[in-house]
């Protein structure tokens, strides 16, 4: 059986207890992936050249709780619980399923690559372009 159910996730960010998320689920993104789903789930717009993490909550159960930019040359450390004896993790189009106990640690890779630019386009035309980003639309 499937379940939807709230599950807590706990985090750490390089040892440290940062908080225990009551939500459906939570988003790791990198810049790169900061425009796509962590957008839509009330995360920041973070600038390509940023070395950050960014985590957003989905649907969190505590108001207070928003999202954090990190640092990438953290490591974060998440376990969850709940109901359920498994859990769904999905890492990109990849899924996967862990159970009570497992952990994920999360860390930049030890590499970087190289995306490709397209000349006259930049990061801040393409938000405004694409997201009609700053748009004043009561004209």
């Amino acid at each position: 059986r499937d379940s939807t159910a709230l599950v807590v996730i706990h985090v750490h960010v390089d040892g440290v207890f940062l908080n225990s998320y009551w939500a459906d689920g939570l988003i790791i993104a990198t810049p790169t992936g900061s425009t796509a789903y962590s957008l839509s789930s009330g995360g920041p717009i973070v600038s390509p050249g940023s070395e950050n993490f960014v985590i957003t909550p989905l649907a969190p159960h505590n108001l207070t709780v928003r999202p954090i930019v990190i640092s990438d040359k953290s490591e974060i450390r998440i376990h969850v619980e709940g109901r359920d004896k498994k859990y769904l993790v999905s890492l990109d189009s990849k899924t996967d399923v862990i159970k009570p106990g497992d952990e994920l640690h999360i860390r930049s890779a030890d590499f970087k690559f190289n995306l490709v630019k397209i000349e006259h386009k930049d990061f801040y035309t393409t938000i405004r372009d694409k997201l009609k980003w700053g748009l004043d639309v009561r004209n």
